[in-house]
């Protein structure tokens, strides 16, 4: 079987009160008899999944919808809840869960949840957390991971790098040996910087009682740009956005040799890159300063809704699909990479992706890089962050001024959106 792999990829917010208890919402209802839980999802498989659920309990029903993509759900799901309905249960990416639940959109389950926490990492947990309280259940995940031509790499006696000074030192020695050729791409927008920057250690907000702190052009952060400014200025990498057709034929014909990216990264790429089936292997990130965590690219989550009348039904279903064996494992085999460890652990039973069909140990290598990621607090205000830095990077690069510059102006903007919006910005 070829083993397709994917991952599940605004609202005005509420006042700064909110940032740590957030809104219980909804009226518990847990009556006896039958309830039909409406789950909303953009992630292809999950359906099928839901009907083993559904097949084993009579009494707790799940009814799959899916309204729209990952990028709009916050709104369909907000417009609804205004209307006095809503999910039971939705998907969000981890980057939007904070906003989701300054917006009132999610239920508090935290005295709901029981000992969940322990079918996940830390690190993973937390990014369904908010203050104190839990708010949804980690689904897929996304740690970054190496991604190269194993084929170009041998011919040439190259290895993964195993650190960011040797990426870089390899990055030359491609364009030395092959003038068309590059070794990858650099940070160009929001989502990518991010993974690079919490696998330095950077924490972009953080929280003090009401307060936020934001930290995005701190040092770790400085220093991952500061790295991938020479390299753009002396043409030793791509300037090709990922998923354009320009990037898309890079990939295809060798004349683009690595990406790092989240462990989905296979699964999305084989039908842009048809001629290289096989000839791909994934291997740990560089380090920065040798640490051995790796950052989140990617991975969603199940939250409950607000509205529910539900909430206890509504964790015990949540809690089977994500956290349990049986439920994690069919996730694995819809073509999510389950964000528990049971779901982790039935991975090796899986064919391994077409695009690294050549790698036995796939499977393996992606567990245990998933087992160490590093720990991220994501803001109230992700998107405008990432369009910011976009917008940002993309003059830094035009205009020939520091990259660095593009990190003050997104912070500033960061902190100029939350204090306009109402939050405590703490200095």
């Amino acid at each position: 079987m070829k083993h397709t792999f994917r991952t599940a990829s605004v609202a005005a917010l509420a006042a700064g009160a909110l940032i740590l208890t957030g809104c219980a919402g909804g009226t518990e209802d847990s009556s006896s008899g039958p309830v039909t839980l409406t789950y909303w999802t953009w992630a292809p498989g999950v359906a099928e999944v839901v009907d083993t659920w559904n097949a084993e309990n009579p009494d707790i029903q799940v009814k799959v919808e899916e309204p729209a993509g990952a990028d709009d759900i916050v709104a369909k799901v907000l417009a609804s809840q205004r209307a006095g309905e809503g999910p039971d249960i939705f998907a969000a990416e981890y980057q939007k869960v904070p906003n989701l639940v300054l917006s009132g959109a999610g239920y508090d389950i935290t005295d709901l949840i029981g000992d969940a926490k322990g079918d996940f990492t830390d690190a993973t947990w937390s990014l369904t957390t908010v203050g104190d309280s839990v708010y949804a259940v980690p689904q897929d995940t996304g740690p970054m991971v190496f991604l190269y031509r194993a084929d170009i790499f041998e011919e040439h006696g190259w290895t993964a790098p195993t650190t960011f000074d040797e990426y870089a030192a390899l990055a030359a020695e491609v364009r030395t040996a092959l003038p068309d050729t590059y070794l990858g791409g650099y940070p160009d927008e929001g989502a990518t910087l991010a993974a690079y920057s919490m696998q330095a250690g950077a924490q972009w907000w953080s929280t003090d009682g009401e307060s936020w702190s934001v930290d995005i052009d701190g040092k770790e952060t400085q220093q991952v740009v500061d790295f991938w400014e020479p390299l753009v200025t002396n043409d030793l990498i791509d300037k090709k956005h990922f998923f354009t057709p320009e990037w898309n034929t890079s990939l295809n014909d060798g004349t683009l040799i690595s990406w790092m990216v989240g462990v989905w990264g296979p699964g999305s790429i084989a039908s842009v890159a048809p001629d290289t089936e096989g000839l791909w292997r994934i291997a740990k990130m560089p380090s920065w300063n040798g640490e051995t965590t790796t950052g989140l690219f990617g991975g969603s989550s199940a939250m409950v809704g607000s509205t529910t009348k539900h909430p206890e039904e509504a964790v015990k279903f949540l809690t089977w699909l994500n956290g349990s064996k049986e439920g994690s494992s069919l996730l694995a085999e819809a073509g999510l990479f389950p964000a528990s460890t049971a779901g982790q652990e039935s991975l090796s039973s899986l064919d391994v992706p077409v695009l690294v069909s050549g790698q036995d140990d796939f499977w393996d290598v992606a567990a245990d890089i998933a087992s160490d990621t590093a720990t991220f607090t994501w803001g109230p205000n992700v998107q405008m962050a990432f369009d910011s830095f976009s917008d940002a990077m993309q003059s830094s690069v035009t205009n020939k001024t520091p990259f660095v510059d593009a990190l003050t102006k997104t912070q500033d903007a960061v902190v100029s959106d939350l204090e306009k919006t109402g939050f405590t910005v703490k200095k």
